[in-house]
């Protein structure tokens, strides 16, 4: 497996670990002038889940794979939390601020991928 495939499954268990809801992995390696080659997009329902969410996924990658995150931005209010892994950017979102934004339309040409909610 490629460290980017391991390090997106990574990230999911992550996400899996504090609930986070409604994973979509977009693929952008076809489309040009991309800032990076996949967003995770993912939600919580309160700030807190979000943070939790954030904690979860930044501790875990780094035990799991070595790889630590290189910024993360949003964490005051933790509506949207951006976590950047270099060609990986991971979007934690609260529901409304999700919905907002609408990551998965505004790269409509993405390949998305639905991970199923684990429940």
């Amino acid at each position: 497996m490629n460290e980017t495939k391991q390090l997106i499954e990574k990230i999911i268990e992550g996400i899996q670990e504090k609930k986070g809801k409604n994973i979509v992995i977009a693929d952008l390696t076809d489309i040009e002038d991309t800032i990076c080659n996949y967003f995770i997009i993912c939600q919580g329902n309160s700030p807190s889940q979000v943070s939790a969410i954030t904690d979860s996924v930044r501790d875990y990658v780094r035990k799991e794979t070595g790889t630590k995150v290189v910024a993360i931005d949003g964490q005051r209010n933790a509506q949207w939390v951006a976590m950047d892994y270099s060609n990986i950017i991971v979007h934690i979102f609260l529901p409304e601020a999700r919905h907002f934004y609408d990551l998965e339309h505004l790269w409509e040409d993405a390949k998305l991928e639905s991970i199923p909610d684990l429940d």
